[in-house]
């Protein structure tokens, strides 16, 4: 593997390969300046024959990209990858005199294809010593040299970014360079059983759990607390039980079924949790709900596939009251929120932020918010309190048979 100096070792190690070689390929280019700089910055004294070596792009290596380096991972390990890199140089050749002699120019660039088409492996003695403290020298894929074909087009592009005169020019790409990761790679230890008394895999002709549907009271968008909800689908039994997930929870809500109907569906009443220390406390927003099935007679748990569900917030509006058409409100919200959840109150046609909220120290108080409202007129509003996006759901029911009607709870009478 190899460090961040990789790239300037490469480089380092083109520029001593041209400068040791490209005058013996020709008597002529004794004194030979290598450069590694920009085309519009690299000429600095025109009196001597020049090579620069501009490192232009460097992309990533398709073939090596998010590859597991061989003899580094056993099967089984994780580790992050190193990041494979391809360098393209293009090589710009000068000859010398107050104006460039381009018969010397090509001499130049003639010298310097010769000498990468018959060295297209830059060896380890010559990546070890190019450049204190690289070990580019110690990867295991070694760093070749080939031409890289450029049309007219591509060039003529690549000079006018440089905005300077063009000069003859040709490309080569290095690759592969092996940058290695720094963060700590797991190891896990080796497995000493597998399952209970080592008795290996347990199969098993039993089909896991599926949810179809969650069928909410009256057609709702959302329960509330205290509301039951039946989860319909195939494979279920009594004995599981509904395993609720959410953002805010640390770890899940687990609640058994009251029951099991003719069809199949799992009746689970959403229970306020408050009479179980060690249970999450129920939020509004949104959840995700699947069943579980425990072990059972050597058997592994099995889980159903997950849908999702919306908690409802159960709300009390009070008007404090009413002064210069500004009205102030206290809404009582049951589950309570949690911190970092968005709370919204949906008066008439506008939404309201609130501008306090507050949870009392005794776990069974509700939430407590109040709002400010301007510019509220005479008349009945029924409102709504939203969080994260789940609303209160105004209607109750009442009579036989039930008749919806607003929840007099969410009402507010501005006199």
């Amino acid at each position: 593997m190899s460090n961040a100096r990789s790239i300037a070792a490469v480089t380092s190690a083109l520029r001593s390969l041209l400068e040791k070689q490209v005058p013996k390929m020709d008597d002529g280019l004794d004194g030979l300046r290598v450069s590694a700089g920009p085309p519009d910055l690299a000429r600095k004294d025109p009196k001597k024959a020049q090579i620069n070596l501009f490192l232009y792009q460097v992309v990533a290596n398709a073939a090596l990209n998010n590859q597991d380096l061989p003899f580094q991972v056993r099967p089984g390990e994780t580790a992050p990858p190193p990041l494979a890199i391809n360098l393209r140089f293009l090589v710009t050749a000068y000859g010398n005199g107050d104006v460039d002699d381009d018969a010397l120019s090509h001499r130049v660039l003639g010298g310097a294809m010769s000498v990468l088409h018959s060295h297209p492996l830059l060896g380890r003695d010559e990546l070890k010593g190019v450049l204190a403290g690289n070990d580019l020298d110690r990867q295991f894929e070694r760093v070749r040299i080939t031409a890289l074909p450029m049309g007219v087009d591509e060039l003529s592009k690549l000079w006018t970014i440089f905005q300077t005169p063009y000069r003859l020019s040709t490309a080569y790409e290095a690759t592969v360079v092996l940058i290695d990761s720094r963060r700590a790679s797991p190891a896990p230890l080796p497995v000493l059983k597998r399952g209970s008394a080592d008795r290996g895999p347990v199969a098993t002709a039993q089909l896991a759990p599926l949810l179809g549907s969650v069928e909410l009271p009256h057609g709702q968008g959302a329960v509330r607390l205290g509301e039951t909800v039946a989860l319909s689908g195939a494979q279920l039994s009594a004995a599981d039980k509904a395993v609720f997930r959410a953002p805010h929870f640390a770890k899940d809500l687990v609640l058994a079924p009251d029951g099991i109907d003719e069809d199949g569906a799992l009746s689970v009443v959403i229970a306020d949790m408050l009479g179980d220390p060690e249970a999450p406390r129920w939020c509004p927003g949104f959840f995700t709900v699947a069943v579980r099935r425990d072990a059972l007679d050597g058997l592994p748990p099995m889980s159903s596939n997950t849908l999702p569900l919306a908690i409802a917030p159960s709300i009390k509006v009070t008007l404090e009251g009413v002064a210069a058409g500004t009205a102030s409100l206290t809404v009582a919200c049951t589950p309570r929120i949690r911190e970092g959840q968005n709370a919204r109150l949906i008066f008439g046609d506008r939404q309201v932020a609130p501008s306090s909220l507050a949870n009392p120290i005794d776990e069974g108080e509700p939430t407590e918010l109040k709002f400010t409202i301007p510019g509220v007129t005479e008349g009945s509003y029924v409102v709504r309190l939203r969080v994260d996006g789940v609303d209160s759901i105004p209607v109750v029911r009442m009579g036989t048979p039930p008749i919806p009607s607003f929840d007099e709870d969410q009402m507010v009478k501005v006199p």
